[in-house]
């Protein structure tokens, strides 16, 4: 017999759930009369790799729940890309409150600091507000950053940002890595050649400090006053690279060709983030004639599956997942609602939304 999509995990013991519906009525609520109040407010985390079927949990949830869906996307940030980054659409965002989509433009470098502080404020925000909070996204670091802390490396001055800009420039990414291997063994035998944004991280932090960055990401940092549980998407290979294709097609066909060309009428740094997003460097590659179309679109959908592949590595070492689900999730997803509150979802769902929320355990 197949396992059930949804299973839970705490302190290392699995928990499968039957999925035959069998749960009693739970609150669609939290919080709510007759609960005992938490001693930290809860925070839901749907996490996993692109295309899994995030955004779509997420609405349900938020529909269900009376939550605030935050993003916690590194890309999802840009307004420019709103297309090619497959930000949620007008329906997702009537259903319920989208926060941090499409806030930076693309000639602005986004950060994890600054994507920290600002979804601590909508989170606060949505507390105030009696809703519950939901983070979503496929961005690793923003979400560890935000339930364990940042370290606490100095500001780097503005010329060790020029010097790493153009000695990487100068070098290219193998010399430059055979560089910082003299000032940060570590972070040069951890990092791959390719990794521009993070080799120029630890070189400026070693540079700046005398530390190196791994150093200072084993100090002490400040954890967020909020109370965590995460659903893990994690779908089979095959249908989670099928799923790539078919969005980076249709994407393409939806206005994404045009999204890239607004980009490069605008004469961007090609190693501004916005610049390097899944999708972008090979559509451009066509606008300026160097590749077919046919040809721009298989490479951006390989990119798009190499992604997943890295993000699907970064969670299983990097994530504790109270509730993993193996199963890539129907569209539309079942039905849930104010109506229907927490009832309208899968009962293992419902169940673990139930402890969560309710009790206090996942």
């Amino acid at each position: 017999m197949p396992s059930p999509p949804f299973r839970g995990q705490t302190e290392g013991t699995r928990r499968e759930a039957t999925g035959d519906g069998k749960v009693g009525v739970v609150s669609a609520r939290w919080g709510g009369e007759g609960a005992t109040a938490p001693r930290k407010p809860p925070v839901l985390v749907v996490a996993g790799p692109t295309a899994s079927g995030k955004s779509l949990l997420a609405v349900a949830l938020a529909e269900a729940l009376e939550g605030t869906v935050i993003n916690a996307d590194s890309m999802q940030i840009y307004g420019d890309l709103r297309i090619l980054t497959a930000r949620p659409d007008a329906e997702a965002e009537r259903a319920a409150p989208h926060r941090l989509y499409g806030f930076l433009d693309a000639a602005e470098r986004g950060s994890v600091a600054r994507w920290q502080a600002l979804a601590l404020a909508e989170i606060a925000a949505a507390v105030a507000a009696r809703r519950l909070p939901l983070l979503v996204g496929g961005t690793g670091l923003y979400l560890r950053a935000l339930q364990r802390g940042l370290a606490p490396i100095p500001e780097i001055p503005r010329d060790l940002r020029r010097e790493a800009e153009q000695l990487h420039a100068a070098l290219g990414g193998p010399c430059f890595r055979e560089r910082l291997a003299e000032l940060d063994p570590e972070a040069a035998a951890r990092l791959p050649s390719g990794d521009t944004q993070r080799l120029r991280r630890a070189w400026e932090v070693v540079r700046a400090t005398g530390v190196p960055i791994a150093q200072w990401q084993r100090r002490a940092q400040d954890t967020a006053p909020y109370r965590f549980a995460t659903i893990l998407l994690t779908p089979p290979r095959d249908r989670l690279y099928a799923a790539c294709d078919a969005r980076f097609a249709t994407m393409v066909a939806r206005g994404g060709l045009a999204e890239a060309a607004a980009l490069a009428a605008r004469g961007l740094d090609p190693e501004l983030p916005a610049m390097k997003a899944v999708g972008v460097p090979e559509l451009l590659r066509y606008l300026r004639g160097e590749v077919t179309l046919a040809e721009a679109v298989a490479a951006g959908q390989r990119a798009t599956r190499n992604y997943t592949k890295r993000q699907t590595t970064w969670f299983r070492h990097q994530t504790t997942a109270d509730l993993v689900v193996d199963a890539l999730l129907p569209h539309p997803f079942p039905q849930a609602g104010r109506s229907t509150g927490a009832a309208g979802l899968p009962a293992s769902l419902r169940e673990f939304i139930d402890r969560f929320l309710l009790t206090g355990s996942s």
